[in-house]
């Protein structure tokens, strides 16, 4: 099959993204910031979207230990089919949690060759420092990650009751400009793990 054959059949596809919640922590509000981002994605009608929540997957307490609980299998599967993800951080001390590390650390190939989003949220930084610590490590995994991020700072007040923002302009259009990129390089790096499996 051509590059260009192929470039057409996978395009007309939706492209599945995973958003994954990284915070593990009692009382987290990481599970409403991702709430309100899929409902952004879910406006398009080009993505399929799926949600890995390291809070509901038993990892085991230490790396390379036996992962053989059926969540871990659960989001191994939504990883593994994902052509493109979303990871939702807070910024714990400068940096992400040890348990969004430890579900990353748990999965390989099921990141490689696909683009990386972030969205976070924190104090005065909105989580950045957390993304700026992230990236090199989904390098290191062959994952690309995309330039634009949507940071959230200070976000607890920021949602009302529904779960929505209260101010939504400028995450709003964080939110489309991250999806749009998200978009061209999960469409690129898909249609060239089609024509060629990545590290053949």
């Amino acid at each position: 099959m051509s590059a260009t054959v192929e470039h057409a059949r996978t395009a007309i596809q939706p492209l599945r993204v995973a958003v994954v919640i990284g915070s593990t922590r009692e009382g987290r509000f990481g599970p409403t910031v991702a709430d309100w981002f899929v409902r952004q994605a879910r406006l398009r009608d080009t993505m399929d979207v799926d949600v890995v929540d390291a809070g509901q997957v038993e990892l085991p307490p230490t790396f390379g230990a036996a992962t053989e609980h059926p969540s871990v299998a659960e989001a191994t599967e939504k990883l593994s089919r994902a052509d493109a993800f979303v990871v939702v951080t807070p910024e714990y001390n400068h940096s992400y949690p040890g348990t969004l590390k430890n579900l990353i650390d748990t999965h390989h190939t099921e990141w490689q060759a696909k683009p990386v989003g972030f969205v976070s949220y924190g104090g005065i930084s909105g989580g950045l420092r957390a993304v700026e610590h992230l990236r090199p490590v989904f390098a290191e995994l062959h994952a690309v990650t995309v330039r634009d991020s949507v940071a959230l700072p200070n976000p607890w007040g920021r949602f009302d009751n529904t779960g929505d923002l209260i101010d939504v302009a400028g995450a709003d259009t964080a939110a489309a400009v991250l999806l749009d990129q998200l978009t061209w390089w999960g469409e690129a790096l898909r249609t060239a793990r089609a024509v060629r499996p990545y590290g053949k």
